[in-house]
């Protein structure tokens, strides 16, 4: 049993480093098999297709980033204000790298699989709305521990800030520099310090 699930985990981090570099459409079946060591009767065994492929890929990514979430956005020795700052100073980090693996699935794969699949669509829907949640939790933190001022409606704000960082990476992925991110890092200060939020 631990040798299947090492495989399908194999096969998933494979798939996760290729998907990141040539998203979900440009990787065929035959060059994850090829670069994953396995045979096709393998992959079968544990996904019924390359869409469930997909999604398994998906449930994993978030899982994961759920619990860098959890570390970065629940740290509890340092106040809402620096928790919320550094979680988007890590995305730009990872975005603007060159290490394409450490890159987010979620913004790599939205407008790709949107309409190509009801079912990617779906996870990666469900994986926005909890960083969403997760997101405006620590703005009400921030009223509660004084670091921020107490926002009329944290989950917009906390919508829209994850809004701007997602045009952030699409304007990054085609401009190759930091700009965009500078440019979100500091709308994200100013709205979460109030200045300029309705």
């Amino acid at each position: 049993m631990p040798v299947m699930t090492d495989t399908r985990q194999h096969i998933l981090a494979t798939g996760r480093a290729l998907v990141a570099r040539h998203g979900y459409t440009g990787v065929g079946l035959s060059e994850l098999l090829r670069e994953a060591g396995v045979p096709k009767g393998s992959f079968y065994h544990f996904f019924r297709s390359k869409e469930a492929f997909g999604c398994a890929l998906l449930d994993s990514f978030v899982e994961g980033y759920a619990e860098d979430l959890t570390a970065t956005l629940g740290a509890p020795d340092k106040p809402a204000r620096a928790r919320l700052l550094a979680y988007f100073e890590g995305w730009r980090m990872r975005q603007s790298g060159d290490a394409y693996e450490a890159h987010c699935l979620v913004v790599k794969l939205s407008a790709e699989v949107a309409e190509l699949s009801p079912g990617m669509r779906e996870v990666l829907n469900h994986g926005v709305s909890a960083i969403v949640a997760r997101l405006a939790a620590v703005v009400r933190e921030g009223a509660t521990d004084g670091s921020l001022p107490a926002h009329p409606d944290p989950q917009m704000l906390a919508t829209t800030l994850y809004q701007i960082w997602l045009g952030a990476s699409l304007m990054g992925a085609l401009s190759r520099d930091t700009l965009p991110y500078d440019g979100a890092l500091t709308a994200t200060a100013a709205l979460i310090d109030n200045k300029g939020n309705t």
